[in-house]
């Protein structure tokens, strides 16, 4: 097992590019990734998802497509590498990836070694064209013995879907992060379904070293790319903030699933911001839960909480619904701490900092979100 003490970082290609993916691109986005500073606030992993595979395997070892990638993979790995950048890689449980590329059924263990031979730091394994009859959770595991065997620290990413529960024992089968549903879309019903209905209740099975994953994020996408959504828009500014505070608070892996070379600017503040990245990368590693729903007229808004190392507590408030301004309060109480307890208060996007001496409402407007870390004074 590969000890991932903060949730990975990075970039993952498939949300923009499914099948169109190619060296340029991949190269091109890691540039991205340096130009912007994203990697120097620790997204730093560069992952290519399926069809970087040839059709066919060579002397039973996968080769790359000669045709997108003509460099090779190594090559790529030590590009990556010398810009301080980490290479992840696709592979499949079964024995075809859902794409139709050779899988790794049966070659787990020379797969591994390949992997490993090339430089590869990060493995996302997926779950089509399983054998009828096989236990898909033994091919898990085999994949990650071999893995661990291979001489090389390789992040395990598992992409089981959520069938299986595999929050139960991924880690066991060596297993950095698993995923926790089928793939995300750039719809606000989407993120409700994938984070704000599951990643409360899960939360008990992840922390420093094994993480829940809700999929890549979709900020910046806006409608368009390989999942292009069917009213070509997708979310709004304000979901993708409540989108990426979930995935901070929840301590959810930050894989960028928008096309990094050309992010608006809206979006790469949102990314940028380090007050919510250092959330997400908190030390103590514990995630966030659903501490309350205030109910109103049909409307619905909800209080997360974390705690964070220092003693500080950072505090998601989202407004789940239609009412453009709703104010919703965060007691002290309903944190743990005592109600005579004085905070220092900071908004983490808006900035500045107050002292209070007593509860605090937070007004959000629909189907966004504000986060507050909160600090005890003497």
């Amino acid at each position: 097992m590969v000890m991932q003490n903060r949730p990975p970082m990075g970039w993952n290609s498939w949300n923009s590019f499914g099948p169109e993916i190619g060296e340029a691109i991949v190269k091109e986005s890691a540039e991205a990734l340096l130009d912007t500073g994203l990697a120097e606030l620790g997204y730093r992993y560069v992952n290519v998802d399926d069809f970087w595979q040839s059709e066919k395997r060579i002397d039973g070892r996968l080769r790359w497509d000669d045709q997108t990638f003509p460099s090779g993979i190594p090559a790529l790995a030590d590009t990556l590498h010398r810009k301080g950048l980490k290479l992840g890689l696709y592979s499949c449980a079964g024995p075809m990836t859902c794409g139709g590329r050779p899988g790794s059924y049966g070659h787990e263990r020379i797969d591994a070694e390949t992997f490993a031979e090339w430089g590869v730091d990060l493995l996302k394994y997926d779950y089509c064209h399983l054998p009828p009859g096989v236990d898909g959770r033994r091919l898990c595991e085999r994949m990650g013995r071999e893995l661990a065997a291979s001489g090389r620290s390789i992040v395990y990413s598992l992409c089981e879907w959520g069938r299986g529960d595999p929050w139960e024992w991924a880690a066991y089968a060596g297993a950095t992060m698993w995923r926790i549903s089928g793939d995300i879309d750039d719809r606000w019903e989407s993120i409700v379904d994938v984070g704000f209905s599951r990643l409360s209740e899960l939360a008990p099975y992840a922390g420093r070293g094994r993480w829940n994953d809700p999929d890549t994020l979709v900020v910046g996408m806006h409608g368009v790319g390989n999942r292009e959504v069917a009213d070509g828009v997708g979310c709004t500014d304000a979901e993708y903030r409540s989108h990426f505070l979930l995935w901070c608070l929840t301590a959810a892996p930050l894989l960028i699933g928008a096309d990094v070379r050309n992010l608006d600017e809206q979006s790469l503040t949102l990314l940028s911001n380090p007050a919510a990245v250092a959330v997400n990368q908190d030390p103590l590693g514990v995630p966030a839960r659903r501490i309350g729903r205030v109910e109103h007229g049909g409307e619905t808004a909800e209080v997360w909480a974390r705690p964070l190392s220092g003693g500080r507590t950072a505090v998601g408030v989202f407004n789940m619904g239609l009412n453009a301004g709703r104010r919703v309060p965060v007691a002290w109480e309903s944190l743990g701490w005592d109600a005579r307890t004085t905070f220092s208060v900071r908004d983490a996007l808006g900035g500045g900092e107050d002292i209070r001496r007593s509860d605090v409402s937070v007004a959000v407007g629909s189907h966004d979100a504000a986060l507050l870390i909160l600090e005890p004074v003497d």
